[in-house]
């Protein structure tokens, strides 16, 4: 079921109204009816996912309670490695058994041998990506002692499968989220006011800005051959909002209807294109992907502790299992490359944390040069980059990129955009191009705040309202799926 959809306007309010009648009841019953409602969410794309969310949830419950009860370190490592093996083989099987047998056939012809493999043509489970590393969160923190496992495997579910980040995050720990379902919860009007907003900031993001540029951004990619240099520097531009239009605004929606159900979840994205250096960069996107693989994968391998080299080669590991992580294609592992190549120099220069504490002054209206400047540059390296998760295949990211700085005669000729096109016109391009100077005149007007409709006094709330609607009312059309549901 797509936010974004008829289905989920009218599922919503439903599972609102009954949920709040509950809190008159005994907890279990508000538990309940969340585990009820998310499986009844997730199954509305396929019922047979369920069995696999299900089969995890139970794992790492009993995992944890094994652990919970085991004080012999070599049994303790073993129910770990279990419970790591479940996940990951689940994640591995459904995600890239087909990419590693079409790799392995490869290898052996370019050997000059034929070796036959048979593809599966399996259906990826929609957000198993997402909610197996929210479960190993949990049993890997009940074997460091951080967390006391759970008895209650009605709170476990829930904290699972909760509906609103279940299929595309943010990716909860156990430690923050868990607790939450095994506390008393109580409507608050000044929260759920809250999350609408950023409910509706969500849809401007996605619905407007990345559905807008969407269109923008096929025709160029679709077509790059017969681009023009400057339409192939626009079309990635363009999917550089799309992607942070579609995922950021996917994280406002979740985090703001959760919001209304009492359930405060982590914030995923901090005005990402703010940020001077690729580090800082990385401290704002995906957040809870991006500190999840910090504590359980490169602190655990020894993170920059062992000296200098050490750090560069977990930090190499890190991108690359980062960019793995989103998808069976040699283009993610390259865009994750890039970005190892990237930070490198950061850390090698000890600058990788220096705007850590060091936010823009928010009492200006605008940037200094120094840290305009900065923020260009970061941007562009960033959009680079992109051009590898958005191309079909590595030949296609480079090609395109040596297209984009291939300067000549027809370079600035804009007019290859619109031929053999009758999706794309004048007004698409101009109406995605207002929407991107709106998103970033929001968020940097709000950057001190956690979404850009956090804002005081209703004459003003009511007028931006009525305009981010109008937006949204124009830019209504098919409900198009997430991008990161892919992952």
């Amino acid at each position: 079921m797509l936010f974004n959809s008829l289905e989920f306007a009218i599922f919503l309010p439903l599972v609102f109204a009954v949920y709040w009648l509950l809190q008159h009841f005994n907890l279990r019953w508000q538990n309940a009816w969340v585990v009820a409602s998310s499986y009844f969410f997730y199954g509305w794309w396929d019922v047979r996912f369920l069995i696999l969310i299900a089969f995890s949830t139970l794992t790492d419950f009993l995992i944890g309670r094994a652990l919970e009860r085991t004080i012999v370190a070599s049994q303790r490592k073993y129910l770990l490695w279990l419970s790591i093996g479940v996940n990951l083989g689940l994640l591995g099987f459904f995600k890239y058994f087909d990419f590693f047998v079409t790799n392995f056939t490869t290898a052996f012809t370019l050997f000059g041998s034929s070796v036959e493999g048979r593809l599966l043509d399996i259906v990826l489970p929609v957000g198993i990506s997402f909610y197996t590393f929210q479960t190993l969160s949990y049993t890997i923190d009940v074997y460091r002692g951080k967390l006391k496992a759970t008895s209650n495997l009605l709170s476990f579910a829930a904290f699972v499968s909760f509906f609103p980040q279940l299929v595309a995050g943010p990716i909860e720990r156990a430690t923050r989220l868990l607790p939450q379902f095994e506390t008393r919860r109580k409507f608050d009007y000044t929260k759920a006011a809250d999350g609408m907003r950023q409910i509706l900031w969500g849809f401007f993001k996605k619905m407007v800005v990345a559905d807008s540029c969407a269109i923008v951004v096929n025709q160029v990619f679709g077509s790059y051959e017969y681009q023009s240099g400057s339409v192939l520097v626009l079309g990635a531009v363009f999917f550089a909002f799309q992607i942070y239009g579609d995922f950021s605004g996917y994280s406002d929606i979740a985090i703001g209807t959760a919001r209304l159900f009492g359930i405060e979840l982590m914030q995923n994205f901090r005005m990402p294109y703010f940020a001077r250096d690729v580090a800082d960069f990385w401290r704002r996107w995906h957040i809870s992907l991006t500190t999840w693989f910090r504590d359980y994968v490169y602190i655990p391998l020894g993170g920059s502790r062992n000296g200098k080299w050490n750090a560069v080669r977990n930090t190499i590991l890190v991108f690359l299992v980062s960019g793995f992580w989103h998808g069976a294609n040699w283009t993610f592992i390259v865009w994750g490359l890039y970005h190892a190549l990237l930070f490198l120099p950061l850390l090698l220069l000890n600058k990788n944390r220096r705007y850590v504490d060091s936010g823009i002054d928010e009492a200006k209206l605008l940037p200094g040069v120094g840290q305009f400047l900065q923020m260009v540059l970061t941007f562009l390296l960033v959009t680079v980059g992109w051009v590898f998760f958005r191309a079909e295949s590595v030949t296609d990211a480079f090609s395109y990129l040596y297209a984009m700085v291939s300067f000549g005669p027809g370079y600035f000729n804009v007019n290859t955009l619109f031929a053999s096109t009758t999706t794309l016109s004048n007004f698409t391009l101009l109406f995605a191009l207002l929407s991107i100077v709106l998103l970033l005149v929001a968020e940097w007007m709000q950057r001190a705040k956690t979404h850009a409709l956090d804002i005081a006094g209703w004459r003003y709330r009511g007028v931006i309202y009525l305009l981010l609607m109008l937006f949204i009312y124009i830019a209504k059309g098919d409900s198009a799926s997430f991008i990161y549901f892919q992952f």
